[in-house]
């Protein structure tokens, strides 16, 4: 039986641990959240920030640039128990002077937190993110009421749209807007093979928020010493990704080099809901991979979902610049591009 490492991220950056354990103490504090961003942006919509003093913050809704603004609003917020909505805007020509430092319009919402009602709701989106459930809060933007949402039965079409993609939006409504914010797991990564590759990986994962997991069934491989502080698991892929489960926030990357190891975890990705599938391996390698893959039953349509050559083609040689190239390839697979939205560089 593979045991998994302790999920509950209670780090001093983590935003809504910091919700709870404010809460907890009985304390009045205010959640401010982007609901909507025009032109450049350096937080997506759906970025918040929990104050509860002056010097008691943690989060970011603009980078930096407005934070003083929604600290106050924030704490005035939560002393008159009223929710604010801010705008904030600036030109390009005037954006290294004041305001937001790319240009462009953002809008916070600022909601007063206190008592048992929002301490259920933190615990709601801490419990969530542990058991891997995606989670959809809506606010009523006029009145302050919140409603969770752990599946998409009882949504109109455009809310459950957004709890199947994992997207956060403002929902402008003729009875007041909506702001239906997407809670998800986060991405797991799935290395199997703990190569050298693998610990370059695994070191750029955390800096990108990502969960990496290296799955080798080689005892010379899968060693403590070399991937420390890391969850480690010496069984055969197959086993493994069985029981650690593949879900659509998950992404598999073979990087053993070695056949029979590779095969046995491209086998179940390929049937699974698991967003990435990337293999490393030269064009010649991958024409053989395909052939074994189609004799094992699989489709040419499915074997198309693997990404190989694996990353994106940065011109990659060394073991860290083609960890960079897989976890941006990541990324992409679950961020989607930006490149030709307004505003973008």
């Amino acid at each position: 039986m593979i045991e998994e490492a302790d999920t509950d991220v209670t780090h001093a950056l983590d935003i809504w641990a910091n919700a709870r354990d404010w809460l907890q103490q009985g304390r009045a504090i205010s959640l401010a959240t982007v609901i909507d961003t025009w032109g450049s942006s350096p937080v997506a919509v759906g970025g918040q920030m929990v104050i509860a003093g002056e010097e008691e913050f943690q989060g970011s809704v603009s980078g930096g640039c407005i934070e003083a603004d929604v600290i106050v609003a924030a704490l005035e917020a939560a002393d008159k128990r009223t929710p604010k909505r801010l705008s904030f805007g600036i030109a390009n020509e005037t954006a290294w002077t004041s305001g937001l430092p790319c240009g462009g319009n953002i809008e916070i919402y600022i909601e007063p937190l206190q008592g048992p009602v929002d301490l259920a709701c933190a615990n709601a989106v801490i419990t969530a993110r542990n058991e891997r459930r995606m989670l959809l809060i809506t606010m009523d933007l006029d009145s302050g009421t919140r409603t969770l949402h752990e599946s998409n039965e009882s949504l109109d079409c455009e809310l459950a749209s957004l709890f199947k993609s994992g997207r956060s939006a403002l929902v402008p409504r003729a009875e007041g807007d909506v702001f239906a914010h997407a809670h998800t797991p986060s991405p797991r990564l799935y290395i199997v093979g703990a190569t050298h590759i693998a610990q370059a990986l695994v070191s750029i994962s955390g800096i990108l928020g990502l969960t990496p997991i290296i799955i080798d069934p080689r005892d010379s491989f899968a060693s403590s010493t070399r991937f420390t502080n890391s969850q480690l698991i010496k069984a055969w892929p197959k086993q493994a990704l069985h029981e650690l489960g593949l879900d659509p926030f998950t992404a598999v990357i073979a990087l053993a080099h070695v056949a029979h190891i590779d095969d046995d975890a491209l086998g179940p990705a390929l049937t699974s809901s698991t967003r990435y599938i990337g293999a490393l391996g030269s064009k010649r390698n991958h024409a053989k991979r395909r052939a074994r893959l189609a004799e094992a039953g699989h489709a040419n349509e499915v074997i198309d979902r693997i990404h190989c050559p694996i990353g994106l083609d940065i011109g990659a040689v060394t073991p860290e610049e083609i960890a960079l190239a897989i976890a941006s390839e990541v990324v992409l697979a679950f961020r989607g591009p930006k490149r030709g939205e307004l505003g973008a560089g």
